[in-house]
């Protein structure tokens, strides 16, 4: 068998494996695997770190899965975290699916206006939340329960103790509930520029594809010491850093608190770190650090994810530790399609400023604007996926009959996935430019319309649009126009930033904010942020001259 052929063979393995109508999501990631086999390593911000095995964690999901069917917590119900990488987060994940419900992740960053329009959105009727979160979960018809605390909200079912008395005291549900692959596996949520966050259920027959990419596109192997720096509160940290190491079997890493480059590289250290994967934001961060690389780092391969790679990272990373730097491109709403695989049978040259070529599973094609037609080699048009060509392609449309008809061409035979490429003479793709307007700022994806409607909010604000700013080391970053009311003062920046950050995310704040007597608009009266966008362009040029 060649080697294309039997990529393809182990792609529909996989297929079949998380399609089967007895899939049991407790057994595929985790149940199935040698107990004594490593799931998470935990590292704490001192540097402490501790071990969770398949078995431990089989145990400990049975015990959290009791808890959940003592609240009346079953099939299809959702249940949402706000938590931080942690073995309690991956207790409550595998204990969720081991009784059939859905899980509902939530970014720590989010402000409580942000949790409340994602728990009503999703129809959460359980959040568990670490002690520092609580105060960012709104009252509402869910129930709280607190994780890693003596403090609890008092007149809910979990002990003074917190989640891991809870756990002791829980009698175990030692059964587990195959859903089936088209049964809801995770219920998200995912930024656009207009309406409010988009839901998407994920089936469990998703999950394929991130095992292929985890497989293909990482090239994480038996050997591997695997570590994905990414948050489990968006799509790629979930899959990549928690869900698809336990689809595979293999051991993850996880590091808790935020980014820092020192304790970066002695994790990347003291555990032998092979296979490294985080949004370029960390890379830029770790190449502008002054913390001096290690010596003995095992690295074997480097990949990102989440925003365009720019080439100074390959040009540090090939200088300092040796390797090359490998971009991937996926949504919410796919997985990963494109990039620029590890697996030894599928690497081809990278090229800076390239997004790579088609992973197995995905067709991929540029098509002309408006049509089913390829463009022409060398022609911008729309990065679109070949549906009936891909076998690892999930989505039909959004929860809750949002629409989704701008997501796929008039005949149903392409998902538009919203962005701008060039098909090179060399088969692969380059990236050109979003024809929506999401911010991708250190990986994460801003929709515009979630930080213009908590601006706008201000008693300051008559009008506002935010657009994305190049930034040495983020990617991208938000800055906001605004126009004021008219018995507004006009220095209100830092007042409009911390507006954003307490009522929307601690990430997602304006870094500028400037003060227009009026926005750009076209003839039908939409705001032009492409004129905006291009002023900053030109600003930033002239600055540099």
């Amino acid at each position: 068998m060649d080697q294309d052929s039997s990529i393809e063979t182990r792609v529909s393995e996989l297929v079949g494996v998380f399609s089967a109508p007895d899939a049991d999501p407790a057994w595929l990631l985790c149940d199935r695997h040698q107990p004594e086999s490593v799931a998470f390593t935990v590292v704490e911000a001192d540097g402490s770190r501790t071990d969770l095995t398949y078995g431990e964690l089989h145990e400990r999901s049975e015990r959290f899965a009791g808890l959940l069917m003592g609240l009346g917590v079953g099939r299809g119900d959702r249940v949402a975290t706000l938590m931080g990488k942690s073995i309690d987060l991956v207790t409550v994940l595998l204990g969720t699916w081991r009784v059939g419900a859905v899980y509902v992740p939530l970014f720590t960053a989010f402000a409580a206006d942000a949790v409340r329009s994602r728990l009503h959105g999703a129809g959460v009727k359980l959040v568990v939340a670490d002690a520092a979160q609580t105060a960012q979960v709104p009252d509402g018809v869910w129930t709280l329960l607190v994780a890693g605390s003596s403090d609890s909200n008092g007149d809910q079912s979990i002990p003074p103790a917190g989640l891991s008395d809870a756990l002791s005291a829980a009698s175990p549900f030692t059964a587990s509930t195959a859903i089936g692959g088209d049964g809801p596996f995770v219920h998200m949520f995912t930024s656009g520029t207009t309406g409010a966050p988009k839901g998407v259920v994920h089936p469990l027959r998703y999950l394929a594809g991130w095992q292929a990419y985890l497989e293909f596109g990482l090239g994480v192997r038996a050997d591997s010491v695997y570590w994905c720096g990414a948050d489990p509160g968006w799509a790629y940290g979930l899959y990549s850093a928690v869900v698809a190491s336990m689809a595979l079997g293999a051991r993850s890493i996880l590091q808790r608190g935020g980014f820092d480059a020192a304790a970066t590289w002695s994790i990347m250290a003291t555990l032998g770190v092979t296979d490294f994967a985080a949004a370029p934001t960390v890379f830029r961060a770790l190449r502008t650090s002054e913390v001096p690389v290690p010596d003995g780092l095992r690295l074997q391969r480097l990949s990102s994810a989440g925003e365009p790679l720019t080439a100074e990272v390959n040009e540090w990373a090939e200088a300092t530790l040796g390797l090359t730097v490998h971009d991937h491109y996926g949504q919410t709403e796919l997985g990963m399609a494109i990039g620029y695989p590890h697996h030894p049978g599928l690497e081809v040259p990278v090229v800076a400023r390239s997004m790579g070529v088609a992973l197995p599973g995905w067709a991929v094609t540029v098509l002309k604007e408006g049509t089913s037609t390829p463009a022409e080699v060398g022609e911008p048009g729309l990065l679109a996926i070949e549906v009936a060509a891909s076998p690892l392609m999930t989505f039909t449309g959004y929860a809750g009959g949002r629409s989704s008809t701008e997501r796929f061409t008039a005949d149903g035979a392409f998902y538009l996935t919203g962005d701008l490429a060039i098909r090179t003479a060399e088969d692969t793709l380059r990236f050109s430019s979003r024809d929506d307007d999401v911010i991708i700022m250190a990986g994460y994806r801003i929709g515009p319309f979630d930080v213009e409607s908590v601006l706008a909010q201000h008693d300051a604000v008559a009008e506002c649009a935010v657009v994305a700013a190049s930034d040495p080391v983020r990617g991208e970053v938000i800055e906001a126009f605004v126009v004021l009311r008219a018995d507004a003062t006009a220095t209100l920046e830092r007042e409009l930033q911390d507006h954003v950050r307490t009522r929307y995310a601690a990430h997602a704040y304006p870094r500028r904010v400037h003060v227009v007597a009026c926005l750009p608009k076209t003839p039908s009266g939409k705001i032009q942020r492409g004129e905006l966008r291009r002023r900053l362009r030109d600003a930033a040029a002239k600055a540099a001259q």
